[in-house]
């Protein structure tokens, strides 16, 4: 299990290539508010931090197999798709594309300044984190079904229709010894 907590700082927007990620590897993200404070609720608001996950993914060279804007915090399942691939430029240029697009609705420094990623190992399959992902709404009992909750998605899947893993993944720190 390889957890890494990331504070951004300009130097590492940039990284060596020796520090980029593999080409064509799964992360599991969580990015949070500061003090879990709730941001997602609006849904314009999360229109727009969708849309700026969809520009920012794609010239990041990610695709979005999973997201879910919960109210406090963003879950997404990533995978690289170049050389060009970079984690933590991704997830700099989302929050600071967000933080300029909420600028006069939210204080500045919404977001906390870590993030978490997971890499997918071999037998993680990615559809199952991808049901983990879109759960979440469903554990909170925000809502009853995953597919009733309209901050949730996927920019590669139609995931309505992609049918529920028999056994949903659960994060190794989450799961018991």
């Amino acid at each position: 299990m390889i957890i890494c907590f990331h504070v951004l700082h300009p130097a590492q927007a940039n990284p060596p290539a020796s520090r980029r990620i593999p080409r064509c590897r799964d992360f599991l993200v969580t990015i949070c508010c500061e003090s879990r404070r709730i941001i997602f609720q609006d849904p314009g608001r999360c229109k727009v931090a969708i849309e700026a996950l969809k520009r920012t993914s794609q010239e990041a060279q990610f695709s979005v197999n999973a997201y879910c804007l919960m109210p406090d915090h963003v879950h997404f399942l990533l995978e690289g798709t170049g050389p060009g691939s970079n984690l933590v430029k991704f997830v700099s240029q989302w929050k600071q594309q967000t933080g300029y697009l909420f600028r006069n609705d939210l204080p500045k420094g919404f977001w906390q300044r870590r993030f978490y990623d997971h890499i997918l190992r071999s037998g993680d399959q990615s559809e199952s984190v991808a049901w983990y992902i879109w759960m979440n709404p469903v554990r909170k009992e925000i809502v009853v079904e995953p597919h009733q909750y309209p901050f949730s998605g996927s920019f590669t899947l139609d995931w309505p229709k992609v049918s529920a893993p028999a056994k949903v993944w659960s994060p190794p720190w989450k799961t018991p010894a």
